[in-house]
């Protein structure tokens, strides 16, 4: 079972992701905050597998946040919510320590199966938010030349959405090889999490 720590400022908001993730039959809400603050505290009270973060909340508010939860909980998963999907704000999140962001007009299956991915610690993004991390400044955007064939390989399965036990089986590599490579790939295209892999694989698609 899964368990999750809601927080949000508005009640309404709150109650609606609560009841929509409460219905699934693998994850269960363990706790409900409606600041920034209450929302560190719920973390480490209920140490929960994933806490939902929305980004404008009263006091510490969602980045602070998210930083205190990372930095006292590293492997906690942490997915952020907002009705807002500009660059920075979804950058900010990332940098913040968030491993998902969805926007608040996501549907109950997406969000489930958002909770689901950060749980096994991977990020998960609304197509909203792919394609604002798709949609860098040329001059910004790191280059696939840096890679080794091998690496490369495995870019284009990350953008397709395989996970790292899924390349292994493609690849016939073992987890602990893949993750090496993931984490060199990472490295070389300057990115912090997979989506930002799969935008610049995809803005590579384009040139």
């Amino acid at each position: 079972m899964i368990s999750v720590v809601v927080a949000d400022d508005h009640d309404l908001l709150r109650e609606g992701v609560t009841a929509c993730l409460n219905v699934l039959d693998d994850i269960t809400v363990v706790g409900e905050a409606a600041s920034g603050e209450a929302a560190v505290e719920m973390a480490g009270h209920h140490q929960p597998d994933v806490v939902v973060v929305d980004l404008v909340m009263p006091g510490l508010g969602g980045l602070g946040a998210i930083k205190r939860i990372r930095d006292s909980h590293p492997t906690m998963g942490i997915l952020a919510l907002s009705s807002f999907y500009e660059r920075d704000r979804v950058q900010d999140a990332l940098d913040a320590g968030a491993d998902g962001y969805l926007v608040k007009s996501v549907d109950a299956e997406s969000l489930g199966r958002a909770v689901r991915s950060v749980a096994r610690g991977q990020g998960s993004f609304s197509p909203e938010i792919t394609r604002v991390l798709a949609s860098s400044p040329a001059t910004t955007r790191p280059s696939l030349a840096t890679l080794t064939a091998r690496e490369l390989e495995i870019a284009e399965l990350i953008a397709r959405g395989l996970t790292n036990a899924q390349i292994g089986q493609q690849l016939c590599l073992s987890i602990f090889t893949v993750k090496n490579h993931v984490s060199n790939v990472l490295t070389k295209l300057h990115a912090q999490t997979r989506t930002e892999v799969a935008a610049t694989v995809l803005n590579a698609g384009k040139q």
